[in-house]
Formats: C-alpha cells, structure tokens, sequence
C-alpha cells in the first residue's frame, strides 16, 4: 500500500507540475504572437485583444482540469480500495 500511495503522489506531482509548465510556455507563445500583430498591425489590436483573451482562457482551463484529477487522487484515490 505504501508504493501506491508513494506512486500516487509522485503522478500528482507530474499532473500539476506539468501542467502549469505547459501552460507557462503556452502563455509566453500566446503573449508573442499577440505582440507581434499588434506591432504589424495596431489598427486591430482591440479584435486581437478579444481573441487573446478568449485563448488565454481557453489554455487556463487545461491546467485547472490537472489540478481537479491531482485533487480526486489526492483524497479520493480510486486505486486504493
């Protein structure tokens, strides 16, 4: 019981360590991109505003759904019965 707690734990680490690390890059690549066309074009930086939001967002939500598996793992291990 003990390796599985221990296995348990190490996999919560990775979900919500991995997670915010791809969100992170994510919003770095986001950030740029939306630079990028703002300087290209200033005309349209409030529709690529909007549309930013709306992907940043989108790309927060991945994370959020990690920490909710990481949390029904933490104390709620199904592997466990």
């Amino acid at each position: 019981m003990e390796l599985l707690n221990g296995m348990t734990a190490i996999a919560i680490g990775l979900l919500i360590g991995l997670g915010a690390a791809g969100t992170a890059i994510g919003f770095g690549l986001l950030g740029g991109r939306f630079l990028e066309g703002v300087a290209r074009q200033p005309e349209l930086s409030s529709q690529l505003q909007t549309k930013m939001f709306i992907v940043a967002g989108l790309l927060d939500a991945v994370p959020m759904i990690g920490v909710a598996i990481a949390l029904l793992m933490l104390f709620a291990n199904p592997l466990g019965a």
